[in-house]
């Protein structure tokens, strides 16, 4: 593992170097944090850039827009500007130190103690500091020996990280399986198992995005075949229990073998029960958009149209939901999967006007005459010529 920082595109650009000139950080006073280091360090793609400063929000936002930079007060509560350019968005926040804490929301106030702001994050391999352009690492908590090692490790007692903040329970184990390698830290996995019923305090959107974040990761099944075992997600989701593991672990051989992008709705429903009213149920617990809602309803009954007519399926359902419920039949649905890869929905070529035309007097019977006829032509494989297609109306009025 490189103790120093590699060098970072983004700080040769126009706008990443405007910001860090304004901040100074070529003294030190800003430097990079958390995530951005560590998924450097690592060779990874770095998504955000986050910066800690010892100024003040005051003096950050007068130095930034000064060097012609648009800054956002995005969590000014908490002494986090956005630094807007044509290149990048940099958040930067003020070091800070936390005065108390409910395990939802911290009262924070601010300080020049770079360790102090260290010593208030979640796990080690979140507490670096790199000094550019140079690429010197600050590390008080041995982020950098964990990092190396693969082990995701709470700073200071895990209890009390916990305490502070209810999410770190999930975050351990979405960070773990990303980054560990062997057994979890035996102290932070302790904890989690002995406060999982914190998790009932956290707003459900906080509890859906982390776990939606867990669903996606290629060791998804590994990590939640962890949790239930060891009761973790019991307070929150008990309908999810330790045998529907092997199902998602299904789903993510099938999505990695067919070419699917993992989906965490469809992760997600590999672990419930198979019945109706899924949507309704966990979109109001989970407050899923009311899309995600409908298609965990549509996960949650078989459709009879599958595997064996694919495109009738795909044009009463959306090819999206058919598709998926492909992935979660199992392999014998992959040559059906396969044959909606680029199909779309063909517009129907009769319209009421069409049965009305043909004597049928306006009102409902139009749309149940209508209604057949669309049912029959779908199950024709839905033909566009006249005929075929004169045919199937005639039958319909028949």
């Amino acid at each position: 593992m490189t103790r120093t920082l590699p060098p970072q595109a983004w700080a040769a650009t126009p706008g990443g170097g405007a910001v860090l000139g304004a901040l100074d950080a070529a003294n030190g006073t800003t430097r990079l944090v958390g995530g951005a280091v560590r998924d450097a360090l690592l060779g990874l793609p770095v998504t955000d850039v986050d910066l800690a400063t010892a100024l003040s929000p005051g003096d950050v936002t007068k130095r930034l827009e000064a060097a012609g930079v648009q800054v956002v007060p995005t969590g000014i509560a908490h002494g986090t500007v956005t630094a807007v350019t044509p290149d990048l968005i940099m958040e930067v926040t003020t070091l800070r130190r936390d005065v108390s804490t409910d395990g939802r929301r911290a009262t924070v106030a601010y300080t020049d103690d770079w360790r102090e702001d260290a010593a208030r994050r979640d796990f080690t391999i979140n507490a670096l500091y790199a000094r550019l352009p140079g690429g010197g690492i600050d590390d008080w908590f041995g982020g950098l020996d964990d990092l190396g090692a693969g082990r995701v490790r709470f700073i200071g007692a895990p209890l009390q990280r916990i305490a502070e903040d209810h999410l770190r329970i999930l975050r351990f184990f979405r960070f773990h399986s990303r980054f560990g390698r062997g057994e979890p830290d035996a102290a932070g996995l302790a904890a989690c198992a002995a406060r999982a019923n914190d998790l009932m305090a956290l707003s459900r959107e906080r509890i859906r995005d982390e776990l939606f974040r867990i669903l996606v990761l290629p060791r998804a099944p590994e990590t939640f075949a962890l949790m239930l075992s060891l009761g973790v997600l019991k307070p929150v989701l008990p309908e999810i229990l330790p045998a529907r593991v092997p199902n998602l672990a299904a789903l993510a051989a099938r999505e990695a073998e067919w070419g699917a992008e993992p989906d965490p709705i469809r992760r997600f429903a590999a672990l419930l029960p198979q019945r109706a009213g899924l949507g309704a149920e966990f979109g109001a617990r989970l407050r899923l958009s009311r899309r995600d809602a409908a298609r965990l309803d549509a996960f949650g009954i078989p459709d009879p149209l599958l595997p064996g007519d694919p495109h009738a399926a795909a044009y009463f359902s959306g090819v999206e939901v058919a598709r998926d419920r492909l992935l979660l039949l199992g392999d014998e649905g992959r040559s059906a999967w396969e044959a909606l890869a680029n199909w779309e929905k063909p517009p129907l070529p009769v319209s009421g006007k069409d049965i009305i035309a043909r004597g049928v007097s306006a009102g409902p019977e139009v749309s149940r005459r209508l209604q057949r006829f669309e049912r029959d032509w779908v199950a024709s494989g839905c033909p566009l010529d006249a005929a075929r297609v004169d045919a199937l109306l005639d039958a319909a009025l028949g």
